[in-house]
C-alpha cells in the first residue's frame, strides 16, 4: 500500500494506517528535520505538531489528491512546522542552532541530488558557496517560500532573495 493509499484510510479515521504512515515516515522524516535543527526537543515537537496535522488533514489531502505522492505533501507540513517553530522560539529568544552549523556531513538532499544530477549541472551545484546551496535547497527542494527560508535559515528575507538570484545567476553562468 502506498502512502497516498494510507492518507485516504487515515481520512477515514483508521489508526492502524496512521500507524503504518508513522512507522514508514518518521525516519526519514526525523532525518531531514535534524539537518535543519540540531534540537532534539524542538525537531520531537515538531514531529509530534506534524502527525497531528497529518491526522487532522488527510481528508483534505485524500480530496485533492490527483496522483501525488503523500511524502512531499508530509515534507511541506513539516517544514513549515520547523519555520512556525523557529519563529515562536526566536521572539522569545531561544533559537537553537541549525543543524548545518553543526558538521559537514551532506544532507539526504544533496546526497540524492548527487545520485541523480550529474555533468554540468551537478558539477555547478557542488561549486555553489555554501550559503547559495542552502538558501536553494530551502526553496527549491523543500518547497519553502522567502519568508519561510528567511526563518528557518534566520536569515533576513532580502538576504534569502538575494541568495537565490545569486545562485541562479552563478547557475546560469556555469551552464553556458
Amino acid at each position: 500500500m502506498t502512502e497516498a493509499q494510507l492518507v485516504r484510510r487515515i481520512s477515514r479515521g483508521d489508526t492502524a494506517a496512521f500507524d503504518e504512515l508513522y512507522r514508514r515516515s518518521a525516519p526519514w522524516l526525523t532525518a531531514r528535520l535534524r539537518r535543519r535543527c540540531a534540537d532534539d526537543e524542538m525537531v520531537a515537537e515538531v514531529l509530534q505538531e506534524t502527525y497531528l496535522a497529518v491526522w487532522r488533514a488527510a481528508g483534505s489531502f485524500a480530496d485533492s489528491m490527483r496522483g501525488e505522492e503523500a511524502g512531499g505533501w508530509l515534507w511541506t507540513i513539516a517544514a513549515r512546522r520547523l519555520v512556525d517553530a523557529f519563529r515562536v522560539r526566536g521572539r522569545h529568544g531561544t533559537v537553537p542552532p541549525a543543524a548545518a552549523a553543526a558538521g559537514p556531513a551532506p544532507s539526504a538532499e544533496h546526497e540524492a541530488l548527487d545520485a541523480v544530477i550529474d555533468g554540468d549541472l551537478g558539477a555547478a551545484l557542488d561549486r555553489l558557496a555554501p550559503e547559495l546551496h542552502q538558501v536553494l535547497t530551502a526553496m527549491v527542494l523543500d518547497g519553502l517560500t522567502v519568508r519561510e527560508t528567511s526563518a528557518l535559515l534566520q536569515i533576513p528575507e532580502g538576504t534569502v532573495k538575494t541568495r537565490a538570484r545569486r545562485a541562479r545567476l552563478d547557475l546560469r553562468k556555469a551552464l553556458s
